[in-house]
């Protein structure tokens, strides 16, 4: 329970105009993205304005065993920063500074709330660039190194984890700690900023990451190529990568997600009838180059490498409107789903070369349960994401059971980058390596002695 005590206490710490209790805190608070997770109202919502006041919230939580919940940007897909036991939802919003761009040593210095929208525009005038692109520009930084986002240029870039440094967090104790720093290497130790990544904000509160910057690429091309079914298209992927030129971004998308998103979003992609037609699979293909020349020359190549892969037709878009056209169709695709009726949207990691395999299967599942899945993702990480339109929800835990363990059959693993939450616990905990997931629990423990940080979330 928040007594008026603490409700007191958390004012002087970071000022009343911070403190939102029950019904002024707004929906907003609630709930996540997350399309079948329940809206849950925290007991009360905090904002703290430095690492100093996170530190005393979290100190007079735990010295009380009143659960924190931290939030960002509240973009995330499983329920990650739904207040699940109630108590404080500390969201980080006020703490949205940019706190250093070093152009000597390609640095960013940033608060956990600076978005990535503020953050692309911040180091592109610094003739820089964060290049993880997760879809979503008003997630946080704080929410994506909690999460490990990935997100469409994974191909060439990796995940968030690949860009941070080093970190600022709070303890649940209190205790403010930093890791690593300006620098890239370290051999000092457990790497503990690689251990706080991806850890969902139930080990430490993240207030200060340190990010990797890389020179602002000065050309980018694009394809969009129809395929006669999506076997073909992903075996044209490794051929690809082995051409030399890496992409920053293959995604594979269907006949009924292009026809969805292009009802969407008013925009129609220019291919041929004839390719239209005859195609049920798509490439969009992204490719970065130093000048003009150069990406257009990788993307003729790509293009001849698809055409002797079963490729029907190849589209290059050939100005800055038309190629963000084709970018706002893919980057749309939640949303379209959403607007569409869709259940509940899901991702699961695979190997690449097993996307067509595991898609099949999931059609088969969808088929066994009436129910119609789709498929849309990464085809260069083999991070699939699934939505279910239609049948019954009582009946979507035991369908999602049987497309996670079809996907660890297949080598794969339960999230490429939405992460567990709370979304998918059970599975996780039925699923996953016992000896690992108790692992887990110790490593828990060590952090969080009295389980106040976002308890609930993955365990």
């Amino acid at each position: 329970m928040i007594s008026e005590e603490i409700v007191k206490a958390l004012k002087k710490i970071v000022g009343k105009e911070n403190v939102l209790l029950g019904e002024e805190a707004g929906e907003e608070y609630m709930h996540d993205e997350a399309l079948t997770a329940k809206a849950i109202k925290p007991d009360i919502v905090v904002k703290p304005g430095n690492v100093e006041e996170v530190s005393k919230i979290l100190r007079l939580a735990n010295n009380y065993r009143i659960s924190v919940t931290p939030r960002g940007g509240g973009t995330g897909l499983s329920g990650g920063c739904i207040a699940a036991s109630g108590g404080i939802i500390l969201s980080l919003e006020r703490m949205n500074k940019i706190l250093e761009i070093d152009e000597k040593n390609h640095v960013a210095v940033v608060e956990a709330g600076v978005t990535l929208s503020e953050l692309y525009k911040a180091v592109e005038n610094h003739g820089l660039c964060y290049p993880i692109y997760p879809g979503e520009a008003t997630a946080t930084i704080g929410g994506n190194v909690a999460t490990n986002a990935g997100g469409m240029k994974a191909v060439k870039y990796g995940v968030t984890r690949h860009f941070v440094l080093g970190l600022e967090a709070v303890l649940p104790t209190g205790e403010i700690i930093s890791t690593g720093g300006k620098f890239v290497k370290s051999s000092t130790g457990y790497d503990l900023t690689q251990l706080l990544i991806g850890s969902e904000g139930t080990l430490a509160v993240i207030t200060k990451v340190i990010l990797k910057l890389l020179p602002l690429p000065k050309f980018s091309s694009m394809l969009f190529i129809p395929f006669k079914n999506l076997n073909d298209a992903i075996q044209a992927t490794p051929a690809i990568i082995k051409s030399g030129i890496i992409p920053v971004a293959i995604e594979f998308i269907e006949k009924f997600d292009l026809i969805l998103l292009e009802n969407y979003t008013g925009k129609k992609v220019p291919i041929s009838r004839d390719a239209r037609e005859k195609s049920e699979a798509f490439l969009l293909i992204i490719i970065e180059g130093r000048n003009f020349e150069e990406a257009i020359k990788d993307a003729e190549l790509i293009g001849d490498v698809c055409l002797s892969h079963g490729a029907l037709d190849v589209y290059i878009p050939d100005t800055e409107k038309a190629k963000q056209d084709l970018l706002e169709i893919r980057s749309k695709h939640f949303y379209a789903i959403k607007d569409a009726g869709a259940k509940d949207m899901i991702d699961v990691v695979v190997p690449r070369g097993e996307i067509p395999r595991f898609v099949n299967q999931v059609y088969k599942i969808g088929e066994k349960y009436n129910v119609t899945i789709r498929c849309v993702g990464h085809a260069g990480d083999g991070n699939v994401h699934l939505y279910v339109i239609g049948g019954k929800d009582d009946k979507l835990p035991e369908l999602f059971r049987e497309i996670y363990i079809t996907g660890k059959m297949l080598g794969g693993t339960l999230s490429g980058e939405h992460g567990i939450g709370l979304e998918k616990r059970r599975y996780f905990l039925e699923l996953e390596d016992k000896t690992k997931i108790e692992l887990m629990r110790k490593i828990k423990k060590v952090f969080d002695p009295n389980n106040i940080l976002n308890p609930g979330k993955i365990f």
